[in-house]
């Protein structure tokens, strides 16, 4: 049985991400899992994510490995409180920096493999170090500062 992707415990109302969100169809839909000590994830990019010929955009790199890093954060904010993904209030995280270093081109037509580990987690902050590889060579690396969603972003359930 495959595990359950951190995404797929995010509530509804914010599962609607163009990145990671289960409920938006036009989005990429990237899955995150915990294996050990870190979260990975796949995501295997169409002919129409070109940047130039035989390569791949550079934005979605970023949006990869940002939706990616937000889920290790939420997965990481949850093992810090002792809690399980499913156990609790959602933790729902958001991002207050992302720092991408573009390492070599990623070829388009190639799996791409995200790798994402918690460096930190102090309070509602989250400091993740992400890669993004090819083949096993890293085509990009990151660090993404994630914050725990400020009061501002947060639904409310509608009284009825």
């Amino acid at each position: 049985m495959t595990p359950k992707a951190i995404q797929d415990y995010y509530p509804e109302p914010y599962a609607h991400c163009y990145g990671c969100g289960r409920l938006n169809e036009h989005g990429l839909q990237i899955k995150s899992y915990v294996q050990g000590d870190e979260v990975v994830a796949v995501f295997r990019p169409e002919p129409y994510h070109i940047a130039i010929p035989g390569f791949v955009y550079g934005g979605l790199i970023a949006s990869l490995i940002d939706c990616h890093s937000i889920a290790t954060a939420a997965a990481a904010a949850h093992h810090a409180r002792g809690s399980d993904m499913d156990q609790g209030p959602p933790l729902r995280f958001v991002t207050a920096a992302l720092r991408v270093d573009f390492l070599r081109p990623s070829p388009l037509g190639a799996t791409l493999h995200l790798k994402a580990r918690a460096k930190e987690v102090k309070g509602r902050k989250v400091v993740v170090d992400a890669t993004l590889s090819v083949e096993g060579e890293v085509c990009a690396q990151a660090e993404v500062v994630a914050v725990e969603i400020p009061e501002e972003m947060q639904i409310r359930e509608q009284a009825t």
